[in-house]
């Protein structure tokens, strides 16, 4: 990281006079400026803002924050900013360096440090907005830093954050009204990663075990590791491993074909997708992975299409 962060001061006085000189686009109407870490965090502050703030977002769709290495141009649209939102803990905490490379002033909002967490082995468990009762608490802390940073907004804020609070829990709603329709015997899941605990929790889904068995995807699994999981997934009868969006699936689909699993739909953990894909937006993936899910612990039954609206 160090190496990191010393391209990062380097390249940061080019990437701000370049900024500096570029054209300022549709933004520049814009009350306020924000930048926000991963895809979701940019969705959430999107739903909230609407047109009166201009959204910077860092990663890219379908990328892998536990991977990501900072940019120069980083620098320059933090120095930009008038807020910087963060998801929080492991996801993105190579943030708190580019802040500090980029010389900004902006507030800095972190969501996680507004929302109910959970921890595994003592560690905090950074996939918080998987459930959505988590997101509503996110949204209503944007909500408060837009009005604060725009008073004149914050009528439009609130208006916004209310209809979209409704969506979330029309959306908790019928996500829950799907898996409590699944015999729970057979809501067992494994996954690329440790990163479905929320989601988990929160719908009644027995958590067997990942072929990464870390909440990072920078983790590793020993050989040993690999050979428990198989031997587990064939004595509880697992029928599907899901693989995630944003990481190769190899690993994942060998344990299964070693246990005799089927590889099911890749689901959304980490990231959202571009446009037009079935995870484009924080509804639009979550619907998508309660559907994946519905679809391989029921071998193919049951897809929640009514329940999930579809």
């Amino acid at each position: 990281m160090r190496t990191i962060i010393s391209f990062i001061l380097a390249g940061a006085a080019l990437g701000l006079l370049l900024s500096a000189c570029g054209d300022s686009g549709d933004d520049s109407g814009a009350a306020v400026h924000v930048t926000a870490t991963t895809p979701q965090v940019a969705d959430f502050v999107r739903e909230v803002g609407g047109d009166r703030v201009a959204v910077d977002q860092i990663l890219s769709p379908s990328s892998d924050p536990h991977e990501y290495e900072p940019r120069p141009s980083d620098a320059a649209t933090l120095a930009d900013a008038d807020l910087v939102v963060s998801s929080g803990g492991d996801l993105d905490s190579w943030l708190g360096q580019v802040v500090d490379a980029s010389g900004t002033d902006a507030t800095e909002l972190t969501l996680i440090d507004h929302v109910e967490t959970r921890t595994v082995d003592g560690e905090t468990d950074p996939h918080w907005w998987l459930d959505p009762r988590n997101t509503e608490l996110a949204v209503g802390a944007i909500a408060d830093a837009l009005a604060e940073a725009d008073p004149d907004g914050a009528a439009g804020y609130r208006r916004r954050a209310d209809a979209y609070l409704k969506e979330l829990r029309d959306l908790d709603s019928s996500i829950a009204a799907c898996m409590s329709a699944i015999p729970a015997p057979e809501r067992k899941l494994v996954t690329s990663h440790d990163a479905l605990g929320y989601y988990a929790d929160r719908y009644g889904i027995e958590v067997i075990g990942a072929a990464i068995p870390s909440l990072s995807t920078q983790g590793q699994a020993s050989a040993g590791e690999t050979a428990d999981l198989v031997d587990t997934i064939k004595r509880t009868g697992v029928s599907t491993v899901f693989p995630e969006e944003g990481t190769s699936a190899k690993l994942e689909r060998a344990i299964a074909d070693e246990a005799g699993a089927k590889v099911g739909g890749e689901l959304w953990t980490d990231t959202l997708g571009p446009d037009g894909s079935d995870g484009a937006t924080y509804v639009e993936a979550m619907r998508s992975n309660t559907a994946k899910l519905a679809d391989g612990f029921t071998d193919g039954r049951d897809d929640c299409a009514e329940a999930l609206g579809g």
